[in-house]
């Protein structure tokens, strides 16, 4: 077989291929003989038809075509083998069909072209001492205290209120009914023998407010206004009032804070080591946060760094890639994944991820061509390890130990190659809210990439 390469854009190779007049014998042959056994023709028993009777009843041109179509795949298949082109993703037969259709005569050579796409060579900018900015993340002593708080919170004892009115830490027992300015009840805010905790955070504020100095048997109308992150968007930011009847009071009594709590609340005998392990435990937190958010910044200059003709199949694996980690975090969140993913939304969500996918595969070209630069291979000792530890946590699963392998081999790699670039990098530390706004102690944290992939659903589906 006889194949003519020529490079193309966005990593293709474009093959010409010449077919012997052998192989296109063969497969035409090949074509009559599947109808002879497989044609129905009034008159002859199947697998008895004659030759000339399926020229005449079938015609030459529907045969070459199916010959044409059965040839064209271990063409290609043979071009890509004989020339050892690197080939991913599917091939594409550039030559016109019904043009080959008439130049296909059996017996003599044909000539077509097809284009494949194959592994971009990845071409490096200065890698080395990557100047990049980071936020650090500082032990703050006020985290030890808070923390300490909420344990004994958890463990406190609740005992009934005598003597005074309600203030703030104390647990009300009310009836209440709430209405908008207009007087009309708002709908799911009326409640008996319901417990508020008086504290911020934990209710609305000016109704945990307003009930702060009421005694029991008390009622009070009190006048709120909802917050304007309210999660019923209907009452955000709208004055409202509730009507509160306190009906008890009670007050949390916590546990007496010595060397008995820290044995209970922890494995440590005093008080001191209790506090000191959670002292460790923040400081630790605080460097490995700082330390991720160096790596992350390190990643995004990557981005920058490696320049590449990025072929479609792999712009159109890594965008699929995304999609599916979306509908595995939307299925915990416990949505529909089939009523967000559909035939309507998922091309426009597509074209919404294209640019991470482009920014990921750069940045995996990048470490994968860094680590060969620098001979940054990991060891069998290593990837053994790491086995070891994951394996049990898939007993009872169906595992190809050779792709856990790979994977393994590469997360690892990644994972050093990474450590190198951090230790060669140039790293100023800035402090913690000045790259990024500040996300509230009080908010559940959303990881930034399942927020991005929230709000591209919301815009595929309003589109």
């Amino acid at each position: 077989m006889k194949v003519t390469q020529e490079k193309l854009e966005q990593s293709r190779i474009g093959l010409q291929i010449e077919v012997t007049g052998a192989q296109t014998t063969k497969y035409y042959e090949q074509a009559i003989r599947k109808l002879t056994t497989s044609a129905n023709i009034p008159g002859f028993r199947k697998g008895k038809i004659p030759r000339q009777v399926i020229l005449q009843r079938m015609g030459q041109a529907q045969i070459k075509a199916m010959a044409l179509e059965a040839l064209l795949e271990p063409a290609i298949n043979e071009a890509i083998e004989q020339e050892t082109v690197p080939a991913i993703g599917n091939y594409q037969i550039s030559s016109n069909f019904d043009e080959l259709l008439q130049t296909y005569v059996p017996g003599e050579t044909l000539t077509f072209n097809a284009v494949v796409d194959v592994p971009p060579v990845v071409e490096l900018s200065n890698y080395t001492g990557l100047s990049v900015k980071a936020e650090e993340i500082v032990y703050d002593p006020a985290q030890v205290d808070d923390f300490i708080d909420r344990q004994r919170r958890e463990k406190a004892t609740i005992i009934p209120v005598v003597g005074r009115a309600a203030q703030l830490e104390d647990i009300a027992v009310v009836d209440y009914v709430g209405k908008m300015a207009d007087g009309t009840e708002i709908e799911g805010a009326q409640a008996e023998d319901f417990d508020i905790e008086l504290s911020e955070g934990k209710f609305i504020s000016d109704l945990v407010h307003g009930i702060v100095g009421m005694s029991v048997g008390e009622t009070r109308n009190v006048n709120v206004v909802f917050p304007e992150d309210y999660p019923r968007e209907e009452l955000a930011a709208q004055p409202a009032s509730f009507k509160v009847v306190l009906k008890d009071l009670k007050e949390q009594e916590l546990p007496v804070l010595d060397d008995d709590y820290a044995k209970e609340a922890s494995d440590f005998d005093t008080l001191e080591e209790y506090r000191a392990s959670i002292v460790t435990r923040f400081q630790e937190q605080a460097k490995k946060s700082t330390d991720q958010n160096i790596i992350t910044a390190i990643e995004t200059a990557l981005i920058d760094v490696a320049q590449a003709d990025l072929p479609e199949t792999l712009i159109e694996r890594e965008t699929m890639n995304i999609l599916n980690q979306m509908a595995n975090q939307f299925s915990q969140y416990g949505m529909d994944v089939n009523k967000l993913f559909t035939r309507e939304t998922i091309p426009k969500m597509k074209e919404n991820c294209r640019t991470d996918a482009v920014q990921n595969l750069k940045q995996q070209l990048a470490i994968a061509e860094i680590a060969q630069k620098e001979g940054i291979v990991v060891s069998d000792e290593d990837i053994a390890t790491k086995m070891s530890e994951i394996i049990p946590q898939l007993a009872g699963e169906n595992v190809d130990e050779d792709r856990l392998r790979s994977f393994i081999t590469e997360d690892l790699q990644k994972e050093k190659t990474l450590a190198w670039l951090k230790e060669n990098a140039q790293v100023e530390l800035v402090p913690e809210g000045s790259l990024k706004p500040a996300v509230d102690e009080d908010e559940e944290e959303v990881d930034a990439g399942e927020a991005e992939a929230i709000d591209i659903v919301a815009e595929a589906v309003a589109e």
